[in-house]
């Protein structure tokens, strides 16, 4: 039997509803909390393992229960030349959410 094991990074406000789907498919997980680079926020880092077969179950459970939204963000940008050398915060739009998922082959595993 060919085990893949799946990391699945997910926003923490669909880590709930993730979690629950996996169990209610059958798909055992270990939660690790996690922060992104980018914004500094909190995620979930979902452990799975998974026969090969089942990979793409997995995905779309997870596809279903992650979703991307937009939020706005503060930046801050120099006010140059004009300005008085400053810099000045306004908001960005991002696209957050969603999951980032990594697939990769087991070489071996045993539940004790």
């Amino acid at each position: 039997m060919k085990m893949k094991l799946i990391f699945a990074i997910i926003n923490n406000d669909d880590s709930h509803s993730v979690s629950a789907a996996l169990m209610q498919n059958g798909f055992h997980s270990t939660k690790l909390a996690s922060t992104g680079g980018f914004l500094m926020s909190g995620n979930t880092t979902f452990l799975l393992c998974a026969d090969a077969s089942r990979v793409d179950d997995v995905i779309a459970v997870i596809k279903n229960h992650s979703n991307k939204r937009k939020q706005f963000v503060p930046t801050a940008a120099s006010l140059g030349e004009g300005g008085d050398g400053g810099y000045s915060s306004f908001p960005v739009e991002v696209s957050v959410g969603g999951a980032t998922i990594f697939v990769t082959d087991v070489e071996k595993f045993e539940k004790l």
